[in-house]
């Protein structure tokens, strides 16, 4: 238990320093935060590489798959926060990432699955898209809060933490883009690997995850034939998101936490 109150203690800070830099409105310049986040990233990392050694395979069921998420939401952070004001994500994926481990170290060991390669890699796209949309919601609360700030001109410190309007718009479809390539990735293996979708608990998962695929794809697709931004590209964005989060964790609380299906 010992890398995982280092994970959390790292990722604490790591958030604290952004909150400060925030507050200064100089979060850009500031770099201080990066090396908790490392630690962190590579703390919780490891501790799931040592679970999945004891378990004899991969653990994917509910804590280790929310944990894993936001592991890739913090990767994601670390990356695109070293070029600019996006590090502000971290205020809000460090402590949530920092919660999910404290969770799956204490709650959620189950034994492997015994995936094989297949639908190994069926999961792993699915986790990084996940992880990968969910920080392209994120964003687009970003863009909801910085555009309704400067519309009431209230011009509050922490708007100089973040990237220029446009800026942060077009990481917020290059990040849609992104998961969605992935998110396409998963379906197509979903549909070639699953053998029974009723038999396997699947069917509520795969509606779900179709509409939301569906849902960013509009959304993509309006962006390119029609303009679309603002408040329209953020409904769009957190409706299709919520559809993923409740065909992925929705189903698997269901199943694994309340039905016992495990």
């Amino acid at each position: 238990m010992t890398i995982v109150l280092i994970a959390v203690v790292a990722y604490l800070l790591a958030a604290l320093l952004l909150v400060r830099g925030v507050a200064r409105g100089g979060e850009r310049r500031s770099r201080l935060w990066l090396l908790p986040a490392l630690a962190a990233l590579a703390a919780h990392g490891a501790f799931h590489l040592l679970a999945w050694r004891q378990a004899g395979g991969t653990d994917m069921h509910f804590f280790s798959a929310l944990s894993l998420v936001t592991l890739g939401m913090s990767l994601l952070t670390l990356l695109v926060g070293t070029r600019g004001g996006t590090a502000a994500l971290g205020v809000v994926v460090f402590p949530i990432a920092a919660a999910m481990l404290a969770g799956y170290a204490w709650y959620g060991h189950h034994p492997a699955e015994g995936l094989d390669w297949r639908l190994q890699l069926h999961a792993w796209c699915a986790l990084l898209a996940y992880a990968t949309l969910a920080i392209a919601a994120l964003l687009a609360i970003m863009l909801w809060a910085q555009e309704r700030a400067l519309r009431r001109r209230e011009f509050h410190g922490w708007l100089r933490a973040l990237p220029p309007l446009t800026e942060l718009e077009m990481l917020l479809f290059r990040t849609i883009a992104v998961g969605f390539v992935l998110l396409t990735a998963t379906l197509l293996t979903g549909l070639l690997f699953v053998q029974d979708l009723f038999a396997q608990h699947l069917i509520h998962k795969t509606v779900l995850s179709v509409l939301s695929w569906l849902a960013f794809g509009a959304l993509l697709f309006g962006r390119w034939r029609y303009g679309w931004r603002g408040a329209l590209a953020v409904r769009w964005t957190l409706a299709a998101m919520a559809l993923l989060v409740l065909a992925f964790f929705g189903s698997k609380f269901v199943l694994e936490l309340v039905l016992r299906r495990i």
